[in-house]
């Protein structure tokens, strides 16, 4: 299964609105809207993948459960990035003080931001180089650390604002820098 890339430009652009009700009636299908307008969509992962993100996703909740602040998504949540690209990282995290901007109506809809942290796990079917230009996309949008972590060849690049690309070979765990205060992913799990 590999991702497909639907050019819709020349024929319609599609608005936050119409996008979100196309997600919605398409529930079965990844779906995200890049800044140029094309619709990406995305397979579901394979299990060893699935089982990975899970135990991504199960950290970071427990360091956010603890500590309380902010608040954790997996990669249902679509958010709205001001270049107009619509995305979904396999994990993202926001401060509570920016979950508390948002208005009632803001929060049932794909979140009109950025997150401050992201995750992006290498799947099978990803292509590194797109998957590292979503990570650039991030951070020209206002990431303020991101991890792509890639188990096939066991090397995490860490992406943080004004500065170049940290690539790491086999790491037994990345800390949240000050973005996430003592959090420390066990890299153990996803490299088994």
């Amino acid at each position: 299964m590999t991702t497909l890339t639907l050019n819709l430009t020349p024929i319609l652009k599609l608005n936050n609105e119409q996008f979100e009700q196309l997600a919605a009636v398409n529930q079965d299908l990844g779906l995200e809207l890049n800044a140029a307008g094309e619709l990406i969509i995305m397979p579901p992962t394979g299990g060893e993948t699935g089982n990975r993100n899970f135990e991504l996703d199960g950290q970071l909740w427990l360091w956010n459960r603890q500590n309380n602040l902010g608040k954790a998504f997996d990669s249902s949540t679509g958010f709205r990035l001001r270049n107009g690209a619509t995305r979904s990282p396999d994990l993202s995290w926001i401060t509570t003080e920016r979950w508390d901007n948002l208005t009632s109506e803001q929060r049932k809809k794909f979140l009109p931001l950025c997150p401050d942290f992201t995750v992006e796990l290498v799947s099978e079917n990803d292509d590194l180089a797109t998957t590292q230009a979503k990570m650039e996309e991030y951070l020209a949008n206002g990431l303020r650390l991101g991890w792509l972590i890639n188990p096939k060849t066991q090397t995490v690049e860490i992406y943080r604002p004004n500065q170049p690309v940290e690539v790491l070979q086999s790491p037994n765990n990345l800390s949240g820098e000050n973005v996430l205060p003592g959090f420390v992913l066990n890299l153990q799990p996803i490299w088994d």
